[in-house]
């Protein structure tokens, strides 16, 4: 009898058995490329046509989908609903393509095919389908420390208590009525053996909502007599400012801005409401007021953290413009066992990324938080597309031990989208005249503070200049004992922060 009719799904034709081997893997390998070609070229017709359909229909909707509907793939890579539905939908794709390879291959083989052939053939459907099943398996993998993540970091908002948060969101849209969102970043230096958490990071990174531009203000740690908003409960106990006078400077330590997340909610424990973290909303509140900005939420990195997520991503790059002391103790004349050394487009590694952003030795506060917004900056450059795909689930578990926040995860979408935003938009710095706001010294001018921050969020954006040769160049050998850039004050009240953290050889620095 002849061969079976197509439709019946037998494949048995006479032109199978003609076919050479090449011939069979370059059938194979194309039916992995449109799934169902191997059917159709086999004699399954009407199969290899409604799969080949079906794969065609949804590459075009995944398309159409990545072109006009972007914020909402977006928003699913921080929806803990979504992501488990997406990486159950991977692992079904990915089966059934494999399942799709097999059966068309084995529509294409000959009957009477030698060992030969089949070895080659098997052999090569074996690493198809590996080819298959690795990305897929790495991609559920990625999906699911993404989930995790955002489960373990950010809470909903009726699942965490915050005495200082926006008590409202808006999902459908959170910047309607919100120009800027104000984030407080802080670092903590807790670490096994030392009792309480010291902030010796303070920044509150003032964001455009339309533009992503944002502006970073550094507050010094030494910060004394810390003011408070008049409605806050903290006022009655702090009206002149949190701090005391007539102390030595030893005794000044704990009345410092750096000493408050430890310090106020050990003496006035629950003063503000039910709070997950009372230090950060302490902080919120006081940071708030002396700069003037009403601040949103608050992002807390572990700084003992810190070097894991830097080691994620495959380290930093940034450049060096004073020696940066790895260690050591200024007080006790200890010196430090190793230097970071001047230099452009430096790469480190975590622990070395961590002394650059909080070395303190020979250095002073201007200089380690102009070091800390550059460490910020590298961070949000090294987090390349490539770089997440490939050490997610390392980035995420880095993640999960290093940050802590009140951002509610209902607000992460409209977030995702801002980052964005963020990360092709400007940078800045808000430069603090130390000396004229005497914010290094009792009784700091927090009214000309916070006229210096409105001053610099009225004004446009700074745009990076082109570094000249010489900034561009390294000099052939830097000199360690150069006066640093950081104790220069611009006299704009903003400044790019990629012309701060540029190199800048001895003689060229910035004005």
């Amino acid at each position: 009898m002849g061969t079976r009719s197509s439709d019946t799904g037998k494949s048995d034709a006479p032109s199978n058995r003609r076919r050479t081997v090449p011939a069979l893997l370059g059938l194979t390998l194309l039916g992995v490329l449109l799934p169902g070609t191997g059917f159709i070229a086999g004699g399954r017709r009407k199969l290899g046509t409604f799969i080949l359909a079906v794969t065609l229909g949804l590459v075009g909707l995944g398309l159409y989908v990545g072109l006009t509907r972007r914020d909402e793939v977006l928003a699913a890579t921080v929806v803990p609903s979504r992501l488990l539905a997406t990486s159950v939908l991977i692992g079904v794709v990915a089966l059934m393509w494999i399942l799709v390879i097999i059966a068309s291959h084995r529509s294409l083989r000959p009957a009477t095919a030698g060992p030969g052939g089949r070895a080659v053939g098997a052999l090569l459907v074996g690493l198809l389908c590996f080819a298959i099943a690795a990305p897929a398996t790495i991609g559920v993998q990625n999906v699911l420390a993404q989930r995790d993540l955002v489960q373990d970091v950010f809470a909903a908002q009726g699942e965490s208590k915050s005495a200082t948060r926006p008590s409202v969101v808006n999902e459908k849209d959170p910047w309607e009525d919100k120009p800027r969102l104000n984030l407080l970043l802080l670092g903590g230096d807790d670490e096994p053996g030392r009792p309480g958490v010291r902030t010796d990071t303070v920044i509150v990174a003032s964001i455009d909502t339309k533009t992503g531009n944002t502006a970073l203000i550094s507050m010094p740690r030494q910060l004394t007599f810390m003011p408070f908003p008049k409605d806050s409960p903290l006022h009655k106990f702090y009206p002149n400012g949190f701090g005391k006078e007539g102390l030595s400077l030893e005794g000044r330590l704990e009345w410092m801005l750096t000493a408050m997340y430890q310090n106020i909610p050990d003496k006035h424990p629950g003063i503000l409401g039910p709070s997950d973290n009372e230090g950060a909303d302490v902080l919120k509140q006081s940071v708030g007021e002396a700069t003037g900005l009403k601040l949103d939420y608050y992002l807390q990195v572990n700084l003992k953290g810190f070097a894991e997520l830097v080691d994620a991503l495959g380290g930093i790059t940034v450049n060096v413009n004073e020696r940066v002391a790895m260690g050591g103790v200024s007080s006790a004349n200890i010196p430090p066992p190793a230097w970071i050394e001047p230099g452009p487009n430096q790469h480190l590694s975590g622990p070395k990324a961590l002394w650059f952003a909080r070395g303190r030795y020979g250095a002073n506060d201007d200089q380690r938080q102009i070091r800390q917004r550059c460490a910020i900056k590298a961070i949000v450059d090294a987090a390349d597309p490539r770089t997440l795909v490939t050490k997610y689930q390392a980035i995420a578990k880095a993640g999960q031990k290093t940050l802590r926040t009140d951002i509610p995860q209902e607000l992460l979408p409209a977030l995702v989208q801002l980052a964005l935003k963020v990360k092709s938009g400007t940078v800045s710095n808000v430069n603090l005249d130390v000396s004229k706001l005497r914010l290094k010294y009792l009784h700091p001018d927090y009214e000309g503070l916070r006229e210096t921050v409105q001053k610099a969020l009225a004004e446009p954006a700074p745009v990076a200049s082109t570094p000249s040769k010489s900034a561009s160049t390294p000099s052939k050998s830097p000199s360690p004992t150069r006066k640093p850039t950081a104790t220069k004050t611009p006299s704009a009240p903003t400044q790019n922060l990629a012309d701060t953290c540029a190199y800048h050889p001895e003689g060229d620095q910035p004005n």
